[in-house]
């Protein structure tokens, strides 16, 4: 058999690896990175379009403060992404050990 008739087979694989599979990994790291940074206080937006800011974060739900006096009980995977304000500093890893 000759290699060359496998060639646009390992195209169409390789063609699918980059433009469906290795975009949606990334998709879900983002997610996932999303998910372990939700604590209470941070500013979120919801997949749904709603802002607010978390009062409270348990394993499936989170509370969201949208209003005065008006807070919501939503999924916990609703938080689509957490809004950083335009005027505050970039945020930066911690340093591992005290320079000094």
């Amino acid at each position: 058999m000759n290699w060359v008739q496998y060639v646009p087979l390992l195209l169409v694989v390789a063609a699918f690896w980059f433009l469906v599979l290795r975009p949606a990994r990334n998709r879900q790291k983002d997610f996932m990175a999303t998910q372990t940074a939700l604590e209470p206080g941070a500013r979120v937006m919801l997949a749904s379009g709603i802002f607010g800011q978390l009062t409270a974060v348990r394993d499936d739900e989170v509370d969201i403060r949208v209003a005065n006096d008006v807070v919501i009980t939503a999924a916990r995977q609703a938080v689509a992404k957490i809004v950083v304000p335009e005027d505050a500093p970039p945020r930066t890893a911690e340093p591992d050990e005290p320079t000094g």
